[in-house]
């Protein structure tokens, strides 16, 4: 289940504060993985998730009352295929099941490809305006 969406939050603290604890633990060691892998990204709430922008939007997670929602976009579910094939996935999402721990190393290397791929796309964009 969603946080309420009475509540909005302004920022990821605050987001992660509306779940149980066992899910905020969750919610708070994913978060300091994406930090791990993206330093220099820029923390927000888009869609009324948590999300990290670096060169573009790089990654979104959300919680609910089964799973951890990782969107590491199309691109990233597509790259990491092999690795993401025991979790449930769709076209831009992964779902982590609570009642397991998260593949923190996995996360970092999707963080670290989004950062690589925003990066060469702002390098492109950045050449053909020129």
């Amino acid at each position: 289940m969603k946080q309420s969406s009475k509540i909005v939050p302004l920022n990821v603290d605050e987001y992660i504060a509306t779940f149980p604890e066992a899910t905020q633990q969750l919610l708070r060691k994913l978060r300091k993985a994406i930090r791990e892998a993206a330093p220099q990204a820029e923390e927000l709430i888009s869609y009324q998730m948590p999300a990290c922008k670096q060169n573009g939007m790089l990654v979104y997670f959300a919680g609910y009352a089964n799973h951890i929602g990782f969107y590491p976009t199309s691109s990233g579910i597509r790259f990491f295929k092999k690795e993401l094939a025991g979790y449930k996935t769709s076209k831009g999402a992964v779902q982590f099941p609570i009642d397991k721990s998260i593949p923190l190393s996995l996360v970092k290397k999707m963080v670290k490809f989004r950062v690589k791929e925003n990066l060469e796309k702002a390098k492109l964009k950045a050449s053909a305006t020129k």
